[in-house]
């Protein structure tokens, strides 16, 4: 996988764990425990997919492989540094919503 389509990747993936975290918040909203649970540990999948994509382009930069990615790069990290952050208020606010609602 070239540089540009590893970054593509990145951000894919951050997106999707997003778009999974906000259904889980939705789902925890609406009553729905186990589901909520099941797309925030999907969303927890999509970040992991996209960190280990990150950390082989910082390895090849690291031995030295120009990494041409620019302002994509830096739009990649920006993605998948907002799903991590957003990904870890909501599962620490789930069981919170769990408590209040039994």
């Amino acid at each position: 996988m070239d540089t540009e389509q590893s970054i593509f990747e990145i951000i894919s993936s951050a997106g999707s764990a997003r778009d999974l975290t906000y259904q889980a918040i939705d789902q925890i909203s609406n009553g729905n425990i186990e589901s909520a649970y099941d797309l925030i540990e999907d969303a927890e999948k999509a970040m992991n997919t996209a960190h280990n994509v990150q950390t082989k382009l910082i390895q090849k930069e690291i031995d030295g492989e120009k990494n041409e990615g620019g302002l994509l790069m830096i739009h990649a990290q920006d993605h998948l540094m907002t799903a991590i952050a957003e990904h870890q208020i909501a599962k620490r606010l789930l069981p919170i919503f769990e408590k209040l609602l039994r």
